[in-house]
């Protein structure tokens, strides 16, 4: 017996973001529950399904939704407060004082704010990790968004769990609660090296391994973070991790902009993803990542935007830009990080980093329905010879006017059905409000 569709999706294009990148003219995604049943030709899809609901866009570009895979959703309630600076600077003097004030309520409201910007942009799964997480899992929970989410540890006491024993409590906690959640995984996130003693590395390590789940860190981010590493240590961050033996495929690197040739090696051998984030790294002067080599030594590599406080947006076609840019200018050489490597980055690259690959990142059957229509008809996307080029070097968030997940419509025709988008910015405008007030002493 034929199983029936819910809903399909057709357009000008579809992008499957298949092994082949394979287009398909005039063509549409058939999704039954959560997920896709079939692709292919529009007109035989619907001709097949007769009883499904039919998002027709003649002038839309249907492909998966873009997986972020490094972001601190929250920050968005830091947005612009503190920019221009280097990283250790901005951390230590102005969002670590300003984290110190964070509650459940702030940090809730502020993830649905990237949420909804996140939706607006065409990112349908993201990476979070920082504090309060229950609260992010919550705001993901009731708006329809795919995440992987962890509570950030580290060696002082948290805003959220206060002493660090609580903290190993708090994340077994969300492991046990969300263990089998079709959306939502639960990580287990270290903050950095110069913030996690070799102890507490190792720790999380063992928890991460017993849980199954992903251990996300940063990375050497920057020159002072590996300096500061071997003044404690006698060793790179890189190679610090490897001595304690945390090195391995269930490990996402953050950043991991200052590498040697050898511990791009390393990374390869050891099977560690990457999560690359140009535009944070650019901002805060970190410097470039060295993306090219990490993809010719077989190293997995997905995009992030990082948090808003140092982005200053969550919006991935503005991160793939960048990203396919910058590299060309660092190598001199235009043919690196072209557009097809760029949005695989974004889209399948991004579900292999999450160890997500046969699940989400392309639109092919059995995968979950998670998919993106865009409004080729603009005067920045006309005339329309490459699809792939399009959407990393033209195409904007913006452009982004349905999406789906999971099978559920989160946003039809620019409006978000999940959330109340309005109620939101009211009661983060209040908050900042309230955290200009606290600043200047009032």
């Amino acid at each position: 017996m034929t199983q029936s569709a819910d809903l399909i999706l057709t357009g000008q294009y579809l992008l499957t973001m298949n092994k082949e990148q394979q287009v398909i003219e005039q063509g549409g995604v058939a999704i039954s529950g959560d997920t896709i049943l079939e692709v292919g030709d529009a007109h035989a899809l619907v001709a097949r399904f007769p009883g499904a609901r039919v998002i027709h866009e003649p002038n839309g570009l249907i492909m998966p939704g873009l997986v972020n895979v490094h972001t601190h959703a929250a920050m968005s309630l830091f947005r612009g407060l503190a920019d221009d600076l280097e990283l250790m600077q901005w951390l230590e003097n102005y969002i670590f004082p300003v984290e110190a004030t964070l509650t459940s309520e702030l940090v809730y409201q502020g993830t649905l704010l990237s949420i909804a910007e996140m939706i607006k942009s065409g990112t349908t799964s993201f990476c979070d990790m920082y504090l309060f997480a229950g609260e992010v899992a919550r705001a993901v929970d009731e708006t329809g968004m795919r995440a992987w989410i962890g509570e950030v540890l580290y060696d002082f006491p948290s805003p959220n769990y206060g002493e660090l024993e609580n903290g190993f409590a708090y994340t077994a906690e969300l492991c046990d609660r969300y263990q089998g959640h079709e959306r939502i995984r639960v990580t287990v996130d270290p903050h950095a090296v110069y913030t996690c003693s070799p102890s507490l590395l190792t720790r999380l390590g063992e928890v991460a391994r017993e849980r199954e789940a992903l251990y996300v860190i940063h990375l050497a981010e920057n020159e002072s973070e590996v300096r500061n590493c071997r003044e404690r240590y006698g060793c790179s961050p890189v190679y610090h991790l490897e001595s304690l033996g945390l090195l391995g495929p269930h490990v996402v690197a953050d950043h991991c902009v200052m590498l040697t040739n050898q511990e791009i090696e390393l990374l390869a051998k050891r099977g560690v993803k990457v999560a690359h984030c140009p535009q944070s790294n650019l901002k805060l002067a970190s410097g470039i990542a060295p993306v090219v080599q990490m993809l010719e030594a077989g190293i997995t590599v997905g995009l992030g935007t990082d948090g808003s406080a140092s982005n200053n947006d969550v919006d991935m076609f503005g991160e793939m830009d960048t990203a396919a840019k910058i590299h060309k200018a660092d190598r001199l050489d235009p043919t690196v990080m072209d557009a097809a490597t760029t949005l695989h980055a974004a889209t399948m690259g991004g579900a292999e980093v999450l160890s997500a690959g046969e699940h989400i990142g392309s639109l092919e059957p059995g995968k979950k329905a998670d998919c993106i229509v865009l409004d080729l008809n603009q005067p920045h996307l006309t005339p329309m010879y490459n699809p792939v080029s399009h959407l990393v070097y033209a195409a904007r968030g913006a452009d982004v006017i349905h999406s789906v997940i999971g099978g559920q419509v989160v946003m039809e025709g620019r409006q978000l059905l999940t959330l109340d988008e309005a109620a939101v910015m009211e009661r983060v405008g209040m908050i900042g409000a309230s955290i200009r007030k606290g600043r200047n002493g009032g």
